[in-house]
């Protein structure tokens, strides 16, 4: 696990800085502590530059990369870990192929050499974002996992196509300018984003699921953009027609083999462990799995409401793991805001995301650098309380009364806490989102509900280039219709939360950004394509079956869950919001004084520092709704996160930065 960089030029000719190469590499160190790398070989106007995390194979002369192969015709960087890479290894071995180390890494070169590119990525599992060069073709790619667990950006300058790991190591190349983007800003505010875009101008990611290959000519580039896999559940004419035991019992077995194969590694694994079925399913196969018994490790919040430790703690006895609890309370979480953000490169809604940094800081601090994770369950089987929602609403023709009344007890109840954040308030509907979807899901009325107080928080000029902006046009846009078509309602709701806030929140700053802060990597084995292909295929009635969400999943680890956990609803995992507590509040409070002041904010320009003060108001009488105090919690949130990523990204001069902790580490060329 690792963090890449590099520097395409628009012609051959075009020398690349080596120590600008480095430079973006050193601003990521934390991807990378272990070692890094570079490479830019003369007269081909390219370079790539690496920092590493040492997990598989601890030799650092022998992992060390960029990968220079086949006499300098292939250049490749990786970031992430590729799974059953020994079998692909041995096979390509016993071809007569020669590999230079035990990395999972340099499966890649070999096979693209031999393949080519679109049979190469078939062949890989796991959770990757990679750059490849092939010099006969004068062609550079730039692929990303299916689900987007890894991050890549981008951007075009006029002389250089810039990549890598995050958003500051291409704002650290010395061409690219840090600008607000004002369609990025304003779903900043809104909390969903746009597939594929950043907060910044001109800075892209690589969607998940897609390649770009990247080729010049006359000093201009011309950029391929294919996606090669994307989440397929089958029409009701495709799927096939299996009873029960046939879908529990795949499942058992995709998962058991995919956390199987995320324990490979040269250092200990840890796990994450929460109340939810999720973790506590990932560490019963582990711990199964495991000849040592497994370390898991729980956040505790100092609100019994939010609090999940002790339903954690009966999984961990049933399993023997050796539970290690990191109590987090308000000054912890308010301390790291700042830190947060400067590591997620995006507004948050909630400080989960703190709390989640400050456990990989823990993990890390007790000689740890990997844990399997959950993520991904809920995409899989139907978790969320929107997805029961959007079943319910629009997926269950023939449901009587009582039924229903029975399900909208239970999803208010077991939910309350969570109205105005995981549930929307009130309905929202996009016209161009329902007529692509056929419904606005659930999942993004919360968000798109609050495009108005947006549009208030934003000053009059920036107010005034949005006016006919429809945020739900934007994402609907970049949503494909051939994985929509004649698909269940709950099929088009898990999809439209996959490409969006899978992506864009539970990936980004609720995973690999906030763990990767502290040099240490998440594995979520949920995620394994292979199972995911398989949950596709379950029929919707068996993913939610009555009241029950994620039925299938939960019979299948029957034999492994307490009871408690078999029979517990959905219970969503947030960090107590500020309104809920005066000391968080106030830790709030100081924060917006220190870095969102009326001042600040008029100085900035971007955010009406009136209308802030109005919702300040708003949040601290008795008299607003609880629901409007959760909504207008993440808007706060977010604002602080503007004006924080206003201060660590447009203020400070990021190119600089970069050479004086390049320098600062000894990582001089």
């Amino acid at each position: 696990m690792c963090g890449i960089a590099g520097i395409f030029a628009n012609t051959p000719e075009r020398e690349i800085d080596s120590q600008i190469l480095v430079n973006m590499a050193a601003i990521m160190h934390h991807r990378g502590p272990d070692n890094y790398g570079y490479c830019n070989p003369k007269e081909v106007g390219v370079g790539f530059s690496h920092a590493r995390l040492s997990i598989i194979d601890l030799n650092e002369s022998r992992g060390r990369q960029p990968f220079f192969l086949h006499g300098g015709r292939v250049i490749f960087a990786h970031n992430g870990e590729f799974y059953d890479y020994q079998r692909l290894r041995g096979e390509l071995t016993a071809e007569g192929e020669y590999f230079e180390t035990k990395s999972d890494s340099e499966i890649v070169p070999h096979l693209y050499l031999r393949e080519g590119m679109d049979e190469t990525l078939k062949h890989l599992r796991g959770e990757f974002a990679f750059s490849l060069y092939d010099e006969q073709q004068d062609a550079l790619y730039l692929v990303r996992d299916r689900f987007g667990i890894k991050p890549l950006y981008w951007t075009q300058t006029n002389n250089h196509i810039v990549f890598g790991s995050e958003v500051k190591t291409v704002l650290a190349h010395p061409e690219v300018n840090a600008e607000f983007d004002s369609h990025g800003l304003f779903h900043q505010l809104i909390q969903v984003m746009v597939p594929g875009t950043t907060a910044f101008k001109g800075v892209h990611q690589v969607e998940p699921g897609y390649m770009l290959k990247i080729t010049r000519k006359d000093g201009k580039f011309n950029i391929e953009k294919t996606k090669y896999w994307d989440m397929d559940f089958p029409t009701p004419e495709q799927r096939p027609r299996m009873d029960d035991d046939y879908y529990i019992k795949g499942v058992r077995d995709q998962l058991l083999e995919a956390v199987q194969l995320r324990l490979t590694a040269d250092v200990p694994v840890g796990c994450y462990l929460s109340g939810g079925i999720d973790s506590c399913s990932i560490l019963g196969l582990a711990s199964a799995a495991a000849q040592d018994p497994i370390r898991a490790f729980t956040i505790s919040f100092d609100n019994d409401e939010y609090d999940e430790a002790s339903i954690a703690t009966e999984m961990a006895r049933a399993t023997g793991a050796e539970q290690d609890i990191l109590k987090l309370n308000a000054e912890l979480l308010y301390d790291n805001f700042s830190r947060t953000i400067w590591h997620t490169e995006r507004t948050i809604y909630n400080t989960l995301a703190v709390a989640k940094l400050m456990m990989s800081q823990h993990v890390t601090h007790n000689d740890y650098k990997v844990v399997l994770t959950g993520e991904g369950s809920d995409e899989l089987f139907a978790g969320y309380p929107a997805f029961r929602k959007d079943m319910f609403l629009h997926g269950m023709e023939g449901l009587n009364a009582e039924q229903a009344a029975e399900w909208q007890q239970t999803l208010a109840e077991s939910n309350k806490l969570f109205q105005g954040a995981m549930l929307p308030k009130d309905e929202y509907v996009s016209e161009k989102i329902n007529a692509k979807v056929g419904f606005t899901p659930s999942c993004l009325q919360p968000w798109l509900g609050c495009s108005e107080l947006a549009r208030n928080l934003l000053t009059p000029e920036i107010r005034e280039e949005l006016a006919d902006y429809e945020p739900g046009e934007a994402i609907a846009d970049r949503l494909d219709e051939d994985f929509l078509t004649d698909r269940h309602p709950l099929d088009k709701a898990q999809y439209v939360w996959i490409k969006t806030m899978l992506e864009g929140q539970i990936l980004t700053w609720g995973g690999d950004r906030v763990d990767m802060a502290n040099s240490m990597e998440a594995r979520p084995p949920f995620l394994d394509h292979h199972l995911a292909e398989f949950a596709a295929t379950i029929p919707p009635e068996m993913r939610i079956k009555g009241s029950k969400e994620k039925y299938v999943l939960r019979e299948a680890m029957k034999g492994l869950l307490p009871t408690v956990l078999y029979e517990r609803q959905k219970f969503a995992f947030m960090a107590p919001p500020a309104h809920t507590d005066d000391k968080k509040w106030q830790k709030l409070k100081g924060l917006f004084e220190r870095y969102a002041s009326k001042e600040k904010l008029e100085k900035a320009g971007f955010i009406d520092a009136d209308y802030v003060q109005t919702l300040m108001r708003k949040q601290e009488s008795r008299d607003t709704d609880p629901a409007d105090k959760v909504q207008i919690d993440a808007v706060l949130n977010h604002v602080l996160g503007v004006m924080l990523l206003h201060h660590h990204f447009i203020e400070q001069d990021l190119p600089q930065l970069a050479h004086d902790k390049a320098q600062e580490l000894g990582w001089v060329v």
